[in-house]
């Protein structure tokens, strides 16, 4: 698999903008876990840390559900990897726990959110609430959360991937 990345607009519309953002950090994570097989996809940073790549894969499909699923439209499929009992359950990660599973689902929900988005405009207001806030926040807060939730995390892959096998850039 090789991900082509686009880049994002300089003189697009605001939407097309947030959605060409989102997807070049989309595609920024699925390129630094390319070419790595499931063992060294699961190393983790450093100790104590149980922070990787398939974990951080896993977490973004986490992320995806929660946000354009069941804030946006209000649409609560329930966690995939983590529960009450284990609040961190996509960073435990097993060896059963592969990289197929964790990238078809995680493109699942990734396709999930585009659809859903797509109902709406950039202010409309979500049709359930922030749980932390209580607010419900409107689609361009979603987009622009999305945004620095990935950038954040791919600060966290170039350092995991330059671990593991000395890569960087992007």
């Amino acid at each position: 698999m090789t991900t082509q990345r686009t880049e994002p607009s300089v003189t697009a519309d605001e939407r097309t903008m947030l959605e060409g953002w989102l997807d070049h950090h989309r595609e920024t994570l699925a390129i630094k876990c390319e070419g790595l097989d499931d063992a060294r996809l699961r190393t983790a940073s450093v100790r104590p840390s149980e922070l990787s790549l398939l974990g951080l894969v896993r977490h973004m499909a986490e992320v995806e559900r929660i946000w354009f699923r069941k804030v946006l439209v209000d649409d609560d499929q329930g966690p995939i990897y983590f529960s009450e009992e284990d609040p961190d359950g996509e960073f435990h990660l097993t060896e059963e726990d592969t990289w197929d599973e964790a990238y078809g689902t995680w493109q699942t929900e990734i396709a999930v959110a585009r659809r859903n988005a797509e109902g709406f405009a950039l202010d409309d207001i979500s049709k359930a609430v922030h749980r932390r806030s209580g607010e419900a926040p409107s689609l361009r807060w979603i987009y622009l959360h999305m945004i620095e939730e990935y950038a954040r995390h791919n600060g966290h892959a170039d350092l995991i991937r330059e671990r593991i096998d000395g890569v960087t850039g992007y």
